[in-house]
């Protein structure tokens, strides 16, 4: 036998291929629950935007005073609950973000909020002024606690 006649054949492959089918069946699955999950977040029927119903709810108003401190009144009558000294953190923080969105609406502090505690155990703050909210459960059972006490304070 020749050289020629031992030498292999050359094998003309394919490249390799994957399926289109299967790349427009994933494409089609990301599009639709990226669809889905709009929708929901949109309307507002999401599970997590479905507020449980109120057991307690309470208008209050926060004022700065001169010294530093926070006022803490009753939304409905204005009497002091309490006096905030000191760093309090998460409240001035959580009253902050809410307070800058007021702010960029022209609309004062006079304005109460509602802090409301619900069946399931969450307590949201809320501005019915703007509609802001702010889920306070999602910032631990402490930092919940520090409004949570103000639902049954009573005035000084």
């Amino acid at each position: 036998m020749s050289q020629a006649q031992l030498a292999p054949k050359p094998v003309h492959t394919n490249p390799d291929s994957f399926p289109r089918w299967v790349l427009y069946c994933g494409a089609g699955i990301m599009a639709f629950s990226l669809i889905s999950v709009g929708l929901i977040r949109i309307t507002g029927n999401g599970p997590d935007q479905r507020a449980a119903a109120p057991t307690v709810q309470r208008s209050l108003v926060f004022l700065d005073q001169k010294d530093g401190g926070v006022r803490v009144a009753d939304g409905l009558t204005g009497e002091t609950l309490t006096v905030l000294h000191g760093e309090q953190g998460f409240v001035r923080g959580s009253l902050r973000a809410l307070s800058r969105e007021r702010f960029s609406r022209g609309i004062g502090a006079s304005q109460p909020f509602d802090l409301i505690a619900r069946v399931d155990g969450r307590v949201t703050l809320m501005d019915p002024s703007t509609g802001s909210r702010v889920d306070l459960e999602s910032f631990g059972p402490t930092n919940t606690a520090e409004f949570a006490r103000f639902l049954a304070m009573r005035p000084q």
